[in-house]
């Protein structure tokens, strides 16, 4: 039995610029840090007394007799990716739901290439972690993903990861106190809107309009400096920090019409009227989970104003993908 956890991730800035069709061409970056929430793999190999060869177990249970029956998109493209041919069972625990703008498929694909390869015998690098599940993700599956999720979740702690026109990237931790990273952290909050979505057709429609929102995204992509420094400053401004939040939003909204909605501009007027500075939705949009940046002293009364929604304590994390759990039975 193999045992991973995976992090998920918020993301400050610089969000947009990691789509490969962009920096391809203008290179990108993101300010990002993974956070003490997980996903939990485990795999083991199934003994042969079975009727099926594969137990995948998520919010569905699939028995199966061969790899191409699987109906989990990413458990399918990763067995024939890897050429599995021994039976394996899968089981996926999650601390927060799906499709929530926390990159919680990336860690999906991170953490199940990692237990495979473990039960396999093999160790993982970070570095190798995160290209693997680029590649299944975006070559491999096709789907209109970024790149900083897959990055974070293998590498984890609080980054500048920077995305070369080479299709290279690098991972570069903040160098900032103590003291200014635990006053970051104790001004976030983090709601969920109780909307999921499928990150790929909204990150289409950005895409889509890349040429024409040139302007804002290497805007977007100078603010990760911005927010280094502020960072990095003998003394650090959370509230400057917030208000680089606030900005980020305002042009990451003007990307597509399907960025933002209703429900979240609701809850960000009603977050910024009870004392928030600033804040932003995660992930591609129109859903999922918001991060506010709160003085201490204001967070009940933002906690009041949006009671109709989950608030979800949390931390930094500096780990990455880890092994919980090795007793390997070798395929």
């Amino acid at each position: 039995m193999i045992i991973t956890r995976t992090p998920f991730r918020i993301s400050f800035f610089g969000g947009g610029t990691d789509y490969k069709p962009w920096y391809l061409e203008n290179g990108g970056a993101v300010l990002a840090s993974t956070i003490n929430k997980y996903c939990y793999i485990s795999c083991r190999k199934l003994p042969p007394f079975f009727e099926h060869r594969h137990r995948i177990v998520y919010s569905k249970i699939e028995n199966v007799s061969f790899t191409s029956e699987i109906a989990h998109p990413s458990v399918r493209n990763i067995f024939e990716w890897m050429e599995i041919e021994d039976g394996l069972e899968i089981h996926h625990d999650g601390d927060l739901p799906a499709r929530s703008g926390l990159g919680s498929s990336s860690s999906f694909s991170v953490g199940l290439i990692h237990a495979i390869r473990t039960l396999q015998g093999n160790i993982s690098s970070k570095n190798y972690l995160a290209k693997a599940a680029l590649h299944v993700e975006q070559d491999v599956i096709k789907e209109n993903v970024g790149s900083q999720d897959q990055i974070s979740a293998a590498y984890g702690g609080l980054n500048k990861i920077e995305f070369d026109p080479s299709g290279d990237f690098r991972v570069a931790p903040v160098i900032a106190s103590t003291e200014s990273i635990n006053t970051l952290e104790s001004h976030l909050m983090l709601f969920f809107t109780g909307l999921t979505r499928y990150s790929n057709v909204v990150a289409q429609t950005q895409i889509d309009n890349f040429k024409s929102r040139y302007s804002e995204l290497k805007t977007m992509h100078s603010m990760v400096d911005e927010g280094l420094s502020l960072l990095s400053a003998k003394s650090f401004n959370p509230t400057s920090f917030g208000l680089l939040l606030d900005q980020a939003w305002q042009h990451k909204r003007s990307l597509s019409d399907s960025v933002s909605n209703a429900v979240v501009d609701e809850i960000y007027t009603a977050a910024k009227q009870a004392g928030a500075v600033g804040g932003k939705l995660l992930g591609a949009g129109a859903g999922g989970f918001f991060l506010l940046l709160v003085r201490p002293e204001d967070q009940n009364k933002v906690r009041s104003a949006l009671s109709a929604f989950i608030n979800v304590p949390f931390g930094f994390e500096n780990d990455g993908s880890t092994v919980l759990v090795y007793q390997p039975d070798i395929l």
